[in-house]
């Protein structure tokens, strides 16, 4: 089995590493685009020193809006979902994307029996 290399928009990974954040830019749709000429936030840019400093190393963030860009790849980041630090690991097809769209601030909701004070009605739960 022939195992595909992962493109972003037709450029192989080491094309992509290699370029800056204003090339990257350039690639992206139009949102992102505008957030990244607009420039890093405060928090953004001590997220991104750090990564650079220490690659390897688990770095936590609340900086949920952050593009991933193309040095992040191959890292390990834990993102706040409002609760606790959601880890994260960075793969090519992540690239372009928000830290705050792979860490969910929502649980799925569970339905089990009926609260307290419901009527003797709701309280009978089928049997299938």
């Amino acid at each position: 089995m022939i195992m595909a290399k992962f493109n972003y928009k037709n450029k192989d990974i080491e094309e992509v590493k290699g370029m800056s954040v204003e090339e990257f830019s350039r690639m992206l749709p139009s949102r992102m685009r505008r957030s990244l000429t607009r420039g890093l936030t405060e928090n953004q840019k001590k997220l991104l020193s750090k990564i650079k400093e220490k690659p390897g190393k688990f770095h936590k963030t609340t900086c949920r809006e952050m593009i991933i860009l193309p040095e992040m790849l191959g890292t390990k980041i834990g993102v706040h979902n409002g609760k606790e630090y959601v880890s994260i690991d960075i793969v090519p097809e992540m690239l372009g994307h928000r830290l705050g769209e792979f860490a969910t601030t929502r649980k799925r909701v569970q339905h089990s029996a009926p609260g307290f004070g419901a009527t003797r009605s709701s309280k009978f739960v089928p049997l299938k």
